[in-house]
């Protein structure tokens, strides 16, 4: 009993020096790292693959945003945050007004294509402040809670004059880490959303230039003339007083 024990003893020493080894090696070369790098690697993919056959014309913009609110819906956000480096992200000061718009390059990973066809970028926003409300010419967008909950209002773009816009209210709720929305020219085009808790951070693609003509926001004071059928004759704003209500 006592070679057994002896034995014993031995092979699980001669084990653990070869795990601890192996970790050693694991953490120099940061391949623990690499593990889960590929996870939100392959998820950044994914959002490529979608937007590029958005811009070819082989998905329409509501199945480009059913698809893509599916996929955000499925993301790791551990993953998604040590891959971006969040910690990093939240030492960029928030902005007085509004949201402040921190833009960065995700780390090269083997797979994954150094051209991608969406822009990117962090909102960060203290309590009370918000994307205030505008919808978009030209392009889709997609917002994923990073941090914080928000109330999110989004409103469907049904008819422009010179100096107004015609919305409708379609969604009205709180959204929490993990939630997304999207918005495009055929679907939701008007959003705004204010942040409820401490602090808050979204995560925000957006593909542009999907027609002819500049893509861009359009500002509007959605607490307009009510209509009939739910509808809002919200006019147009510039940034600087879209700011200074609701920023």
């Amino acid at each position: 009993m006592a070679d057994i024990s002896r034995r014993q003893f031995s092979q699980h020493t001669v084990s653990a020096l070869l795990t601890y080894s192996l970790l050693e090696t694991l953490f120099g070369r940061d391949m623990l790292g690499a593990e889960i790098k590929p996870l939100a690697a392959q998820w950044i993919k994914d959002l490529h693959e979608m937007s590029t056959e958005l811009k070819g014309r082989k998905l329409t913009p509501v199945q480009w945003q059913e698809q893509v609110e599916s996929l955000m819906a499925k993301i790791n956000m551990p993953d998604l945050l040590k891959f971006i480096d969040f910690e990093k992200r939240q030492e960029v000061p928030f902005r007085d007004k509004g949201e402040r718009s921190i833009r960065f390059k995700f780390p090269e990973v083997e797979g994954l294509p150094t051209n991608l066809v969406f822009g990117h970028q962090v909102f960060k926003l203290k309590k009370g402040r918000s994307v205030v409300p505008h919808g978009h010419n030209n392009m889709a967008t997609a917002f994923l809670i990073m941090k914080g909950e928000f109330h999110g209002r989004l409103y469907d773009r049904i008819e422009d004059g010179d100096d107004f816009m015609i919305i409708k209210p379609t969604i009205d709720q709180k959204f929490k880490v993990g939630e997304a929305s999207s918005i495009s020219d055929d679907k939701d085009n008007v959003h705004w959303f204010e942040a409820t808790g401490k602090e808050g951070y979204i995560f925000n693609i957006h593909v542009l230039n999907l027609n002819e003509g500049l893509s861009g926001r359009v500002y509007i004071d959605p607490r307009g003339e009510k209509l009939d059928g739910g509808r809002i004759k919200a006019r147009h704003i510039d940034g600087a007083e879209a700011l200074k209500l609701y920023g």
